[in-house]
């Protein structure tokens, strides 16, 4: 028993330092949510495990996206604006480790989340069963939940975002946004919020994430509009920008010349993978002697039966 519980462990170990390790590291991402302007929970974090259509789910009951979305309000002096930014360039790693992501997005992120009144953290986004894009997932998501409350008329995509449908306001170029969401406060309001989807990562897209997010950031507050925010990094198109890094890890490694050198480095990937392994032996060893010191337990023999003493 000892020994094939043993053979097993050893098994899983090497079946274990062959897996890639975006199968069990890379696999997630970030999402954020925030806001100057909503009353809700403040610096929440949430580390469930969550598809798209979940993490819609969260941002309309806990990050009160349902009062933007689905309540039709007065009309007001100050328009109001939900934007769904879909990245690309974000792991869940990338928060926690130093890496070769843009770190102004990782600190704007970071900003943004401890100086709103109301943000929230999904550290572990997983791509979800459905064959759609992400941003297709979360308008199908909060069509269910608002019903006949939610306007397509209100709803701008923006970039290289997937969604059917030719009731949406669609902008090629990010620079456009400006202009939109001016000519969206000059028109009379109606109640209904104006929901924005940026979905950068196309052909024509030289800025990156952080500056087109802070622009936007930027350009709201000079319109003196409500807003609330949405950042998720998209699980399909990370992982492929993940893979594309790793290509060009590998390519910058190979057109070295001092190969030695560079073998002796250890990057932040070779750091966990090598944790990891650390891990899985010290928990072998000592599982290793908890089942011997058991069967030592269970070898001793002790008598079933004690004679009386003998009277003297």
């Amino acid at each position: 028993m000892a020994a094939a519980s043993v053979a097993l462990l050893a098994v899983l170990l090497v079946i274990s330092a062959h897996l890639p390790l975006g199968l069990t590291f890379s696999s997630t991402v970030p999402a954020f949510l925030w806001s100057s302007h909503l009353d809700g929970k403040k610096e929440m974090v949430d580390y469930r495990i969550l598809s798209p259509r979940d993490l819609a789910k969260s941002a309309m009951n806990e990050g009160g996206w349902s009062k933007y979305l689905c309540s039709r309000q007065e009309a007001q002096q100050s328009k109001n604006f939900a934007f769904l930014f879909i990245g690309t360039e974000l792991q869940s790693v990338d928060i926690s480790r130093p890496s070769k992501t843009d770190p102004a997005l990782i600190d704007l992120l970071k900003d943004s989340f401890s100086n709103s009144s109301s943000s929230l953290a999904f550290p572990y986004i997983v791509a979800g069963e459905e064959k759609v894009a992400i941003e297709s997932s979360f308008i199908s998501e909060f069509a269910d939940t608002c019903q006949h409350n939610f306007e397509t008329s209100s709803v701008a995509l923006v970039g290289s975002c997937a969604v059917e449908g030719e009731n949406f306001d669609k902008l090629q170029h990010f620079h456009s946004v400006h202009d939109y969401l001016y000519s969206r406060t000059e028109k009379v309001s109606d109640g209904h919020t104006d929901l924005i989807v940026l979905c950068p990562g196309g052909s024509d897209q030289p800025r990156s994430e952080s500056s087109i997010l802070s622009q936007l950031v930027n350009s709201v507050n000079q319109l003196g509009a409500k807003y609330t925010v949405l950042y998720v990094s998209d699980p399909h198109r990370s992982a492929e920008q993940l893979s594309y890094r790793g290509l060009e890890r590998f390519l910058a490694e190979g057109s070295v010349g001092n190969v030695s050198a560079k073998a002796t480095l250890c990057d932040g990937v070779c750091q966990i993978k090598s944790s990891l392994l650390e891990g899985i032996i010290v928990g072998i060893v000592l599982l290793v002697i908890l089942i011997s010191g058991l069967c030592c337990m269970m070898g001793i023999d002790t008598p079933t039966r004690f004679e009386a003493p003998q009277d003297s």
